[in-house]
């Protein structure tokens, strides 16, 4: 937190002229008021990071505009001064939402000290609202015309109000994260923190220390002790995305958790109990899993109590209008572009293509379109990266156009008439399944980078996790991809 402005509350001329002398040092902003009239004048007319407030002021007690302070939209961290200390009184001003008390006579090194706390308390004010990102945005709204959704929110309409542990699953960019908040959003827990842990992005050495905290000097680098997800959540919503990446190992001591609702942290022997529901999600298949010996099937099993699965962007095609309408609006308003809806084109090659991506997917193409199509224009296929008939042509054809030759290449007839080559197939025109051009895609996107997922990743427009999940699935099926450098 960075202190910017500051309003001193202080009708002692002495004291007043040592705090602004402090702060100016520090290059702050400096607003004074020597009355209470004067400083509700100041707060109405601007906000403040920090408020240095006297309780005794000539017009009355300044314990009172803690409870003005304690209402404003921004929020100023208010430190009480007083020639006057009582228990009582130190008590009264902490809970009407004072964050430290200063004793007069002080010295400049107590304000510092004074200042340090303040400032460091701030920070885990915002750390702790960044993990929780509980405000509703637009990216969280749960847009849909199809049966399918429909019957979905109908679900989280009845699991929402109580306590359940919900498992939520379905094809990577199908909104799973969107549909736990949507739960998280409609509970009663919806004032309390909203934590999520991405299993799959933390390192298999850190997770545990992630989901459960650990003490100073727990392994090298815990200069300090830390919280963890499960702590923070207390009394509120912990998501475990992408719980089928967890080792087996730790699923033992997620089990007890989940079970007990109580754990240690690393390093530490003092046993913590937490109250926090749990929303898991995954794209695989836990199922599968429990079987193949990857999964225990007992915390399976504690976690599919409500199990909640999203149908892909292809089974739902009366979403794919609906919600290209949402995105369209969206970044348009976000890019500020004037775009006049979509091309016919566009709309039909929208319901062509099988969107494998599914909704994360036709969100980025939606915003890739707005930016390239320009002001006052329509929205054609080519913008969506979309052949006129819905093909995956624009993409291979940046990406990897050895895989749109090989696509295109007559096997001894003409192309049907009205088709992309790539979902071609009469007169012996040579067919390649979306699956199929996908493998190739991403074949040639890690041969062109030399095996570096990363760079291939970003080249295929994808997230790392998520050409790791397809690599994965290759070598499950026998067929792993040659050009990776493992």
């Amino acid at each position: 937190m960075t202190i910017e402005k500051v309003l001193i509350i202080e009708d002692e001329a002495v004291v007043c002229s040592l705090l602004v002398e402090i702060f100016t040092r520090r290059k702050c902003s400096v607003t004074t008021a020597r009355t209470l009239c004067e400083a509700e004048g100041a707060v109405a007319r601007e906000s403040f990071d920090l408020v240095m407030l006297d309780i005794r002021l000539p017009d009355g007690d300044g314990q009172k505009l803690l409870e003005t302070l304690a209402m404003l939209p921004e929020r100023p961290m208010t430190i009480v001064i007083t020639g006057n200390a009582t228990v009582e009184s130190a008590v009264a001003c902490i809970r009407a939402g004072a964050v430290d008390y200063l004793v007069k006579p002080f010295t400049p090194t107590q304000i510092d000290m004074v200042l340090k706390k303040v400032q460091s308390f701030q920070q885990l004010v915002q750390v702790n609202q960044l993990l929780s990102n509980t405000q509703d945005s637009g990216e969280g709204t749960l847009v849909s015309g199809s049966p399918a959704m429909l019957r979905l929110r109908q679900m989280l309409e009845r699991v929402a109000p109580t306590d359940a542990t919900v498992f939520i699953h379905g094809e990577s960019g199908t909104g799973k994260e969107m549909i736990a908040r949507e739960i998280y959003r409609r509970s009663p827990r919806r004032r309390q923190p909203f934590i999520k842990v991405n299993c799959a992005a933390v390192s298999e050495n850190l997770i545990e220390s992630e989901f459960f905290g650990h003490e100073r000097g727990a392994f090298t680098g815990a200069t300090e002790r830390r919280e963890g997800r499960f702590e923070l959540a207390n009394n509120g919503t912990l998501l475990l995305d992408e719980i089928s990446e967890v080792s087996v190992g730790l699923q033992a001591k997620l089990l007890r958790v989940l079970q007990e609702r109580e754990f240690e942290r690393v390093g530490g022997n003092r046993t913590i109990k937490v109250n926090v529901r749990i929303i898991a999600t995954s794209n695989r298949d836990l199922l599968r899993r429990v079987e193949d010996g990857h999964f225990r099937q007992d915390l399976y099993y504690r976690l599919n109590v409500f199990p909640v699965s999203v149908p892909p962007l292809r089974e739902r095609p009366e979403d794919i209008q609906v919600l290209g309408d949402y995105f369209l609006e969206r970044f348009c308003r976000k890019h500020g572009a004037r775009i006049l809806g979509f091309a016919d084109s566009a709309r039909r090659a929208m319901m062509l293509y099988r969107w494998p991506g599914n909704v994360r997917e036709l969100q980025n193409a939606v915003e890739r379109a707005v930016i390239l199509s320009g002001h006052d224009r329509q929205v054609t296929a080519a913008a969506l990266g979309l052949s006129a008939a819905g093909g995956f042509q624009s993409e291979l054809a940046l990406i990897a156009p050895e895989a749109v030759a090989a696509s295109e290449a007559p096997v001894g007839g003409a192309e049907p008439e009205g088709l992309p080559p790539e979902i071609g197939g009469e007169n012996g025109h040579a067919t390649l399944s979306i699956a199929e051009l996908e493998k190739r895609a991403i074949r040639i996107a890690l041969q062109q980078t030399a095996g570096n997922r990363t760079l291939a990743a970003a080249r295929l427009g994808i997230s790392i996790r998520t050409l790791r999940n397809k690599l994965h699935e290759y070598r499950e099926a026998g067929d792993a991809l040659e050009c990776v450098n493992e």
